[in-house]
C-alpha cells in the first residue's frame, strides 16, 4: 500500500485533529506582562490565561512551542485569596468573551501590586538594574475611567445585526457587548443604541470603527466611513446626536480627515484639562491623548515633582506630543524645549502654548527621535545655551533607545576630549512599556554610569495588563 502524499496527510490531520488532550495540572508562580499565569510544567514555561499567582489549576494547552507552552484555565483547584468576581458580564475565558480587559478576576488593589512587581522584575531581568526607591503607585478609580477608546463595528446578519465593542479575547471577532464597565459614561451605556443606529444605516457594512473621545462633559464619536452616508443616513445621525447629546464626526480617510457631521459650523476641538496648572490642551477627537484623564493629572504632577524643576532651569521634553508635560513645565521653568516626531501633535502643542501665554518660554522642534544621536544631543545643548538642567522622556511603546544611547555617547565623547559631560542633572522617564523602560534604564546605568534613583507604576488602565510606569535617573558625576 503506497504512502499518501505529505500534503494529503496534512489535510487529513487538519480535518481530524483527534481527541482533545487531557487537562494538565499547574502551580502558578507569577504573572507575565500580558497578565497570564506563569508556571513550569515538564521542564517548560507555561503561560496560562486566567490563572493567578499561588493558584493550582487545571489547564488546557493551546499552543506548544520548543521552549514554552500557552494555555487556558479549565478549572481552578486552589484559588488565590485575591481572586474576585469580575464586575462585567462580558469578561471571561469562554469563546466570545470581551478582550478589552484581562485582569478583572484579580482584586483591584492586588492588580496594582502585581503591576509593581512586573515592573521590578522587568528592570532586574531585562535591564539588570534595581531602583534605590520604589515610588508609591499612582492609582485612581477602577471603573468607567476610559475617556478614549477605539470600538470595532461589524455587521453580521446571522447574529441579528450590528456588533459594536472591543474584540473578543484572542480573536479578531467583535464581542457581543451590551455595556462596558471601563468606558466612561455615557458611552458605556450607549452601546445598544449605537448598534441600533448603525444597523439602520445604508452603510452599515461600510462603517468598521467608532472612535470615542470624552472630555469635560463633551462626548465625540468619530465614525470611520468607507462609503458616503445618504440623506436618510444623515438625518438619522443628526437625530441620534441630538437625542444622546453627543458630537458625531465622520472620518473618510486618515485621522486628519475627520470632520464634524454638521460641517465647519459643527463642534470644534475638545480640551484635556490640567486644572492644577491652569491649562487646557485642545485636541481633535482622533488625536492621541491619555485615556484616563484623572490619573493623567496625577501623573503630570508626580513627574514635575520628581524632576525638581527650578525657576532658573532649562528643561527638555522629548516625545512631547501635544504638550501634556511641556506646558506644565513651562509654568515652572525658565525655558522649555518640546521635541516630537508627529507634526500635527507638535502644531497642536505650539498653539496651546500660545493660547496659554507661554509662547515666550517654550520652543518646539520636529525631529525623528528614533534616529537621534550624540551630535543631535550636543546641538540641542548648544541651542539651549550650553546647558540642559532637566530632561523628561515620554516615548511610545518602542521606548527611547536612540536617545539614551545618544546621552551615553555624548558623555563618552566629552570625557575623551577632557570636557565636562553635557548631561542633565536629572531625568524622568515616563513609560507605557516596562520592557523597553528596563532596556533603556539598563543602558544608562550599565553603559553610562547613571543611577536609577526611583521607579514605580501608574495604573492608567485598571483591569488590563497594561503597565504605565515612571523612573527617575541621575548621572553619577
Amino acid at each position: 500500500m503506497s504512502t499518501p502524499p505529505r500534503t494529503a496527510r496534512r489535510a487529513r490531520l487538519a480535518q481530524d485533529p483527534g481527541p482533545p488532550a487531557a487537562p494538565l495540572v499547574a502551580e502558578i508562580e507569577s504573572l507575565d506582562l500580558e497578565g497570564n499565569g506563569v508556571a513550569r510544567v515538564d521542564g517548560k514555561v507555561a503561560f496560562i490565561e486566567g490563572a493567578l499567582p499561588g493558584e493550582r489549576v487545571l489547564w488546557s494547552r493551546q499552543r506548544a512551542k520548543a521552549r514554552f507552552d500557552t494555555g487556558r484555565v479549565v478549572q481552578v483547584l486552589r484559588a488565590s485569596s485575591l481572586r474576585t468576581t469580575p464586575g462585567c458580564p462580558h469578561f471571561g475565558l469562554a469563546q466570545g468573551s470581551c478582550g478589552g480587559c484581562s485582569m478583572q478576576h484579580l482584586e483591584a488593589r492586588a492588580q496594582v501590586a502585581v503591576k509593581q512587581r512586573m515592573l521590578e522584575e522587568s528592570l532586574a531581568r531585562i535591564g539588570h538594574v534595581r531602583p534605590e526607591t520604589i515610588l508609591r503607585p499612582i492609582a485612581g478609580r477602577s471603573w468607567h475611567y476610559r475617556h478614549r477608546a477605539r470600538l470595532s463595528v461589524r455587521y453580521i446578519e446571522r447574529k441579528g445585526g450590528v456588533l459594536v465593542g472591543f474584540h473578543e479575547r484572542s480573536s479578531s471577532y467583535v464581542a457581543d457587548m451590551q455595556t462596558c464597565k471601563v468606558l466612561a459614561r455615557p458611552v458605556a451605556d450607549m452601546l445598544p443604541a449605537l448598534r441600533e443606529l448603525v444597523g439602520g444605516l445604508s452603510i452599515r457594512d461600510r462603517l468598521p470603527q467608532i472612535e470615542v473621545a470624552i472630555a469635560q462633559g463633551r462626548t465625540a464619536l468619530v465614525l470611520r466611513v468607507l462609503a458616503e452616508p445618504d440623506q436618510n443616513d444623515h438625518e438619522k445621525l443628526l437625530a441620534f446626536a441630538g437625542r444622546h447629546r453627543v458630537e458625531l464626526w465622520l472620518q473618510r480617510g486618515g485621522p486628519d480627515t475627520a470632520v464634524p457631521l454638521e460641517g465647519p459650523a459643527g463642534p470644534g476641538e475638545l480640551a484635556l484639562p490640567l486644572a492644577e496648572f491652569g491649562l487646557q490642551l485642545p485636541f481633535r477627537p482622533t488625536d492621541f491623548t491619555q485615556v484616563n484623564h484623572a490619573t493623567n493629572e496625577v501623573l503630570v504632577r508626580r513627574a514635575l515633582n520628581l524632576l525638581q524643576v527650578a525657576r532658573s532651569d532649562v528643561v527638555v521634553d522629548l516625545f512631547c506630543g501635544m504638550g501634556n508635560f511641556t506646558l506644565p513645565l513651562a509654568t515652572q521653568a525658565r525655558r522649555v524645549f518640546g521635541i516630537e516626531g508627529n507634526a500635527a501633535l507638535l502644531a497642536r502643542a505650539a498653539s496651546a502654548a500660545q493660547a496659554a501665554g507661554l509662547g515666550g518660554r517654550v520652543e518646539f522642534a520636529l525631529r525623528n527621535l528614533f534616529e537621534w544621536g550624540a551630535a543631535d544631543w550636543l546641538a540641542l545643548c548648544a541651542g539651549a545655551g550650553g546647558t540642559i538642567d532637566r530632561l523628561l522622556i515620554d516615548p511610545p511603546r518602542d521606548g527611547a533607545y536612540a536617545v539614551v544611547q545618544a546621552l551615553v555617547d555624548a558623555a563618552r565623547q566629552a570625557a575623551e576630549q577632557g570636557r565636562a559631560a553635557p548631561l542633565p542633572r536629572r531625568l524622568v522617564y515616563v513609560s507605557c512599556n516596562p520592557a523597553t523602560l528596563a532596556r533603556d534604564c539598563g543602558w544608562l546605568v550599565n553603559q553610562g554610569g547613571w543611577i536609577l534613583r526611583a521607579a514605580g507604576i501608574v495604573n492608567m488602565f485598571p483591569h488590563t495588563s497594561h503597565v504605565e510606569s515612571i523612573a527617575v535617573l541621575e548621572p553619577s558625576a
